[in-house]
């Protein structure tokens, strides 16, 4: 492998400038942006899910480079929120899980599973629902972890939203012992060194419960101005005003394993926000050029 991440030559960056190279902000989103490496997410969108990771897991080795992929596709998906859909069944993510596993094979690849899906246990109505995403995240973690290059972070919330005592014990019970780590901020906004010492919390957690040495990742995507606005609050989660692209996909620091671009900048959060009218996943220039100018 050569050094660093796979770029995407089909990024929805990407894929707006062919579509848009005369536009004045152009140059610019390409150069910050659409150059630089980030997470492709793949779910219900995908029709052949084996094949799409296939094609780009095979593209990424034919640089000597390590694609970042987000498997987003859990049944009951966001719980009905902006991002819901996934899977219409357990049994149909078991099915999907294994097609992904199977398109990845053999070759290198740094996966994020499904995110939000631990951190979001609370919101599901009862504890046999709550058993039951436990149950699909292992099995997800478990077909991963099975291939022999792919390195697997599950869902770790965000510092601000779940206690580290509690989403460790959610990992824990989600076969985090199979895997890499997990991975925390993602599509949020706190600044890393916020993120690194949450995370170190969890791992230490985690040892306690009698699973050590897990690593975790960090989504920088959108954190370059942290979470606090100018008043001392954290912003909402929505597109929220104010953000800036945080440090590229890189080696990690002060215990990460890396820092991601995992939320791609310039994607969505909902129709919410500095966002009104620009559904959830969809790539808009005029957030991108925001996170860029940091407003």
């Amino acid at each position: 492998m050569k050094e660093g991440f796979y770029v995407d030559p089909d990024s929805n960056a990407a894929k707006w400038l062919t579509l848009n190279p005369d536009d004045p902000r152009a140059k610019k989103l390409e150069r910050s942006i659409a150059r630089r490496p980030g997470a492709r997410w793949f779910g219900d969108w995908n029709k052949d899910i084996q094949a799409d990771l296939d094609a780009y897991v095979a593209a990424a080795a034919a640089h000597g480079q390590m694609p970042i992929v987000a498997l987003y596709n859990m049944f009951n998906r966001d719980n009905g929120g902006q991002s819901s859909g996934g899977s219409p069944s357990p049994d149909a993510y078991r099915t999907w899980i294994d097609a992904a596993a199977a398109g990845i094979g053999d070759r290198p690849a740094l996966v994020i599973l499904e995110p939000d899906s631990l951190a979001q246990l609370g919101n599901l109505p009862s504890d046999a629902a709550r058993a039951e995403r436990t149950a699909l995240v292992a099995y997800a973690a478990q077909a991963l972890a099975a291939r022999p290059a792919t390195t697997v972070y599950l869902d770790g919330g965000n510092a601000t939203w779940i206690r580290p005592p509690e989403i460790a014990a959610r990992l824990k019970d989600a076969g985090v012992a199979q895997v890499r780590g997990f991975a925390v901020n993602v599509a949020n906004f706190d600044a890393v060194d916020v993120c690194c010492t949450y995370a170190s919390q969890i791992t230490a957690e985690l040892a306690r419960l009698g699973v050590p040495n897990k690593g975790f990742v960090v989504d920088t995507a959108r954190n370059g101005n942290g979470a606090m606005n100018e008043v001392g609050q954290h912003v909402d989660w929505c597109n929220p005003a104010g953000r800036r692209l945080g440090v590229p996909s890189s080696i990690g620091v002060a215990g990460a394993d890396y820092l991601l671009w995992v939320k791609y900048p310039g994607d969505s959060d909902g129709s919410c926000g500095i966002g009104q009218g620009i559904t959830a996943g969809t790539w808009s220039p005029y957030l991108a050029e925001r996170l860029i100018d940091g407003t």
